[in-house]
């Protein structure tokens, strides 16, 4: 079982950068979990961001992030972070982070076991 809470959403022109962070808690290590980062747009569909494996040592973007997101897992800290910039109203979304307890990078939601309760970014033209 794992708790998450992300921080770090908030108001921002385009070309802006944000660091969103995911914080988790629980009585399984940190280092266990592979996580990543998803966004729901209003009437929209949830959709993958960015995913990093239990090491780090796998990562992988949306094509429309790739290039402008950093997705980093700090295991010591027990947080994963997600570096947002050159930001686009497009970005604007609730962003929820996600864990699940296997191997390598996941894109689908359905295979993540632990969600957080999400963080609004908005980008502002």
């Amino acid at each position: 079982q794992v708790q998450l809470v992300e921080t770090g959403g908030g108001l921002v022109q385009a070309g802006g950068s944000l660091r969103l962070s995911c914080a988790a808690s629980g009585r399984t290590s940190f280092s266990s979990y592979a996580m990543g980062w998803f966004r729901q747009a209003p009437e929209k569909e949830r959709e993958f961001v960015a995913a990093i494996s239990q090491s780090g040592g796998s990562i992988s973007y949306a094509d429309s992030v790739k290039g402008r997101f950093t997705i980093s897992k700090d295991n010591a800290k027990n947080t994963v972070y997600l570096q947002m910039n050159s930001l686009r109203p497009e970005d604007t979304a609730v962003y929820y982070c996600a864990a699940h307890g296997g191997f390598g990078v996941r894109h689908r939601g359905d295979l993540y076991d632990y969600w957080g309760q999400g963080t609004q970014v908005t980008i502002s033209s």
